[in-house]
């Protein structure tokens, strides 16, 4: 089931379903650890001898966010119970609080008893082993805990606080939990319980007829007792109405403090946009990991997740944070990027919250071969997202601190893992982590890293470093046109596979990754080749459903649906595909009309968005419903800067001055994608940095 909400503060990071359940809690990390796991935290309804847990038969739910907010704001109605409830829920932007108010609606003609129950299923630190539940009479609450990790639920309304608790075990010998024990209104008092447990609280509340009653409902998150009590205090001395409408500033400054203009857009992309900003900002740990979705449901697909650091990912969102005018965001990424470096100047697969090696798939050795389990455009596009980061910030001292960290020994092992004698980079794995292979959008990530890289060390007045990476560049380019360029066909092809004994076979599978070659600066986007090569994607890959949308490419079988249709189907339609397209005929248009289509384009985007706005990584091609993980930080990302790089044509084509967001030059997309030669950047250092050390020549033969 996808997450309809997610809210988050760079530390702790909540999820909820279509119903409202409470799915994901991670902390102290974004993404790490979930101390819920997917099961459900549910709300249920008591009155007049009825009871009905939130989101079964009967229930209507409404679900999305207040304008411009990170703030859920969602509608739940019982027309059986004539009950409704308005919720809104947030996380604190400093504190470790999820903050719930709920109003209660009587729609019936006289007074009520209602009683709202609360369903904790935590296993803290993704496990149920060892925990402990227990009601504190002293401070009126219940708190789970194991080691150093305390969450204590606690809430009020007019009537008091809590009214009733229980705790008990959960799936063990039998056992429930005690939601079944508040399907009968009444909650039994046991005060502990340790091991795989869970607890149930309610709330009363006296409603009065045709009225409303505000009932407060929070969860405190700490490293100790004493630290969560304090929390949990500071929640009631500063009151929680105060606290929900200083969340309610804070995220409608966040989201507002750089004006954006949005050219003749419609309304629901404009609104798109203004959610997917804070979306993307709660993917954003404070160490400066960017996770890639965090929605655990895909567990049950094959027992891992997608609560990982794709450096490529964290890349490509950092370059739309910095052309939205949120460069702040990118820089600890960089900075988390250079610790995880590896020695030979590679970044991995993929990475932990913490920094740490995350689970992969890529084996180092193939038909008794070594090679590097990497795909290589992860390295190159953190160079390429940190030269646009030093364009929009000119933070010289943050170049300064990578410089020998990152900057040079990740451009020097880019400059040297190539084949000679083609001129491109060798056989890693592809962006979507499925082949090996030289792939097109590899290899034009790897040009635009290393251009990249040598602005970067210009301005450390290392001329003679630049000049070697932009002859790799220029090499790569080369050999991308010569050999990955169909002159038969027409089109850029997806990649070159090199066989044990040296000879070259072109994929000339249509995927939308080919797009790289304009996205990157390897060609201008309006060059014959790069217009016939999206020719192929829109007509090859376009989803000929009701649905639409861009798959990745023919034949994807990644969350397939259907295996006979394939004339149709290609594949499940992706956002950020469907998005490449709309940046070609955004950076090729030469008047305001030729901009229709990426308008279009956009506006499929916002109108596929799941109901609270949402997008998910794909679509069912028949029905529309999201497919594998929702929300996908990248998906988010990626509308944000295609709106930001329509809205800069629409005022080049219209002759006004660029909008403050605006990076023209070196974006790496538009008619003038390449970066600028190093003679137009200042010098910020005089001295060299140190030679990096070398990356290691693979032998021959080694892939």
């Amino acid at each position: 089931m996808p997450r309809n909400l997610v809210l988050g503060n760079g530390q702790m990071l909540v999820t909820f379903d279509s119903s409202m359940a409470m799915r994901d809690l991670y902390y102290p990390y974004v993404g790490l650890w979930n101390h819920i796991g997917g099961q459900r935290s549910s709300m249920g309804v008591w009155t007049e001898g009825q009871f009905s847990w939130v989101g079964s038969t009967g229930w209507d739910c409404q679900i999305g966010y207040s304008k411009e907010t990170l703030v859920g704001s969602s509608h739940l109605d019982n027309s059986e119970l004539e009950i409704g409830l308005h919720c809104l829920d947030a996380v604190h932007y400093q504190e470790d609080v999820l903050l719930r108010r709920i109003v209660v609606s009587n729609r019936s003609p006289r007074t009520r008893e209602v009683r709202l129950f609360f369903h904790q299923d935590f296993s803290i630190d993704d496990t149920d082993v060892g925990d402990t539940a227990v009601y504190d009479p002293s401070a009126g609450l219940l708190y789970h805990y194991k080691r150093d990790r305390y969450f204590m639920v606690d809430g009020t309304s007019a009537h008091g606080g809590i009214f009733q608790y229980a705790t008990g075990v959960k799936r063990f010998r039998g056992a429930e939990g005690t939601w079944r024990d508040a399907e009968d209104g009444l909650l039994e008092g046991n005060p502990i319980a340790q091991g795989s447990v869970d607890s149930t609280i309610s709330f009363r509340l006296e409603v009065p007829a045709g009225g409303r009653e505000t009932l407060w409902y929070w969860i405190a998150l700490g490293r100790t007792y004493g630290q969560t009590l304090r929390l949990d205090q500071f929640v009631r001395a500063s009151t929680p109405d105060v606290l929900l409408a200083q969340i309610q500033a804070y995220w409608q400054q966040w989201v507002c403090k750089v004006p954006a203009e949005f050219a003749d857009l419609p309304q629901s992309v404009q609104h798109l946009y203004n959610l997917s900003l804070p979306i993307v900002r709660a993917h954003v740990d404070r160490t400066g990991a960017i996770t890639a979705a965090n929605d655990s449901d895909i567990l049950q697909y094959n027992r891992d997740h997608y609560s990982y650091v794709w450096p490529r990912d964290g890349a490509l969102i950092c370059h739309a944070l910095v052309h939205s005018g949120y460069p702040e965001l990118a820089a600890p990424f960089f900075q988390f990027c250079a610790k995880a470096l590896t020695a030979g100047g590679f970044l991995l697969q993929k990475y932990n919250p913490d920094g740490s090696a995350g689970s992969c798939w890529h084996p180092w050795v193939h038909n008794g071969r070594r090679q590097l389990p990497i795909q290589e455009d992860e390295t190159a596009l953190v160079l390429w997202s940190l030269w646009s980061h030093y364009q929009r910030t000119r933070d010289s001292e943050l170049v300064l601190q990578l410089a020998q960290t990152l900057i040079a020994p990740a451009a020097e092992f880019l400059a040297g893992y190539l084949y000679p004698h083609l001129g491109l980079p060798r056989e890693t794995y592809d962006l979507w982590e499925e082949r090996r292979g030289i792939h097109t959008w590899t290899a034009s990530a790897v040009v635009g890293g290393l251009e990249a890289a040598a602005n970067l060390v210009m301005l450390l007045g290392e001329e003679s470093r630049a000049q070697r990476y932009r002859q790799a560049a220029r090499r790569i380019r080369e050999g991308i046109i010569t050999h990955l360029y169909d002159p038969t066909l027409g089109r850029f092809v997806r990649a070159l596979h090199v066989a044990a004994d040296g000879a070259v076979h072109r994929d000339p599978t249509p995927d939308a990754s080919t797009a790289g070659i304009f996205v990157f600066g390897v060609l201008p986007a309006d060059d014959p080749r790069v217009t016939a090569t999206m020719q192929v994607i829109e007509e090859r890959l376009w989803v000929r459903t009701p649905i639409g949308g861009i798959a990745r490419y023919a034949g994807d079988y990644y969350f397939r649906t259907s295996f006979d249709d394939f004339d149709r189907v290609p594949g499940n339609p992706w956002f950020i595909t469907t998005l490449w397209l709309a940046d070609w005929y955004a950076s090729v248009a030469t008047d305001i009309a030729k901009l229709g289509r990426a308008r279009e384009l956009l506006t499929w985007v916002a109108d596929h968005a799941m109901p609270s706005g949402v997008l998910p990584e794909q679509l069912h091609p028949y029905t529309g419903g999201p497919m594998s993980v929702a929300p996908l930080c990248w998906s988010h990302a990626a509308l944000c800067r295609s709106v930001r790089l329509y809205v800069e044509r629409y005022q080049a084509l219209k002759g006004e001055a660029p909008h403050p967001l605006a990076i023209t030059t070196g974006s790496g997309n538009g008619r003038n994608g390449h970066l600028p030669a190093a003679a137009e950047l200042p010098v910020v250092a005089i001295s060299p940095a140190q030679d990096a050390p070398k990356a290691k020549e693979p032998e021959p033969g080694e892939e």
